[in-house]
């Protein structure tokens, strides 16, 4: 387990080196949140809520989902495509860890730092500047933040799905796209799942990605409570178990992929 705390360390103090990025991401974050609360309050004029949200729980939706989204983020997929392109994946298979649970250990190590130096830093500044409403009771807090690493679990999973398919297209680019659009469309992150069509949202229950964005957002803003709080965790929970079962199997094949193409 130490190698895999060693693995977070190390991505921390790579991300701090170039921390003044992440300063000025925060000046972008607060523009585009601001579009999105300007665009909103446009939409709702007079109404006082629209599918059980008010403008000021959906002015904080908003704002909890671009800065949620910095912590879960993460590029592993493009980093396992890079490595299995260039061969380094060979060598990454002989050391003494297992290549996905390290990728895992580099992705969580940066989630952390987005989470410390971009999202607690840019709330407080979108705080600041826009109307928000944060939640009063301890509980909803650490429900939030039980859901924020489903989240974080169930994101990188999806990425480790999408590495891995670099073994058997060995070029992957347009699928790695199309995910993160998916991701971002079907997540709730660009607009909330109860806006959608009662036959769309009964289609995207039976997939992952509203426990990316959606699910930790009704937590924050208590959209959700009792029992719909916890059926909605158990469903992230379902989620981050199911999806280590493609990943075993389809990584169990890609190593026998790349000893194909080796041979």
């Amino acid at each position: 387990m130490d190698k895999y705390l060693e693995m977070v360390r190390i991505r921390f103090l790579m991300m701090l080196a170039y921390r003044t990025n992440y300063y000025s991401g925060i000046l972008i974050y607060s523009i585009n949140i601001g579009a999105y609360f300007f665009l909103w309050s446009a939409i709702y004029g007079d109404k006082a809520d629209i599918q059980g949200l008010s403008v000021l729980q959906m002015s904080t939706y908003v704002a909890v989902a671009w800065m949620a989204r910095a912590f879960y983020f993460n590029n592993i997929d493009r980093e396992i495509a890079l490595e299995i392109k260039e061969g380094k994946v060979a060598v990454e298979l002989l050391r003494p860890y297992h290549y996905l649970g390290m990728k895992t250990m580099q992705a969580f190590g940066e989630g952390v730092f987005r989470l410390l130096f971009f999202s607690l830093p840019g709330m407080i500044v979108i705080a600041f500047i826009f109307p928000l409403e944060f939640p009063g009771g301890a509980s909803t807090w650490i429900f939030f933040a039980l859901s924020l690493v489903f989240s974080f679990i169930i994101n990188t999973q999806i990425n480790l799905l999408t590495g891995i398919m670099t073994f058997f297209l060995f070029n992957n680019d347009g699928l790695i796209r199309a995910k993160r659009v998916a991701v971002d469309l079907f997540s709730g992150l660009l607009l909330p799942i109860s806006f959608y069509p009662g036959w769309a949202q009964n289609v995207m229950q039976y997939f992952p990605f509203q426990a990316i964005s959606y699910v930790p957002n009704m937590i924050f803003t208590e959209a959700y409570k009792g029992n719909e709080l916890l059926k909605a965790l158990l469903y992230q929970g379902i989620w981050a178990v199911l999806l280590l079962i493609p990943i075993q199997l389809l990584w169990m094949l890609a190593k026998k992929q790349m000893v194909i193409q080796g041979g």
